[in-house]
């Protein structure tokens, strides 16, 4: 089994920075590519970024230029930092990973992450 565990949510003012990270444990035989979506109440879960294996990034373009994704192969770790927050990017935030369990055959499939909440407000 694989788990991801997210943490470093919270409330944020406006123009304010944040910084998620999300840790993947278990049965792991290699990472392909990891990302973060979020979700806002009454709203459809969405790409915000995602980073694969060899550092390609792709990111929404409500936050090119704001959020930077990056991970840490060796701890199986992905980040995101979100500088200048706008009340819009309040939505909770989750992790998801490509995770291969096993080499042969080789089998991978999506993990997602528990949830966290980003708040940005006043």
């Amino acid at each position: 089994q694989v788990r991801l565990v997210e943490s470093g949510g919270g409330l944020v003012q406006p123009g304010g920075s944040l910084s998620l990270s999300c840790a993947a444990s278990g049965n792991i035989f290699s990472i392909n590519t990891m990302g973060w979506y979020h979700q806002a109440p009454g709203k459809q879960r969405e790409l915000v970024a995602e980073i694969t294996s060899g550092g390609s990034t792709n990111y929404a373009d409500s936050v090119k230029g704001r959020f930077t994704i990056s991970r840490d192969n060796g701890r199986n770790t992905v980040y995101l930092q979100m500088n200048s927050l706008k009340p819009e990017d309040t939505a909770v935030y989750f992790c998801n990973a490509n995770v291969a369990v096993t080499r042969i055959p080789y089998y991978a499939r999506d993990y997602w992450g528990q949830g966290t909440q980003v708040t940005v407000s006043s």
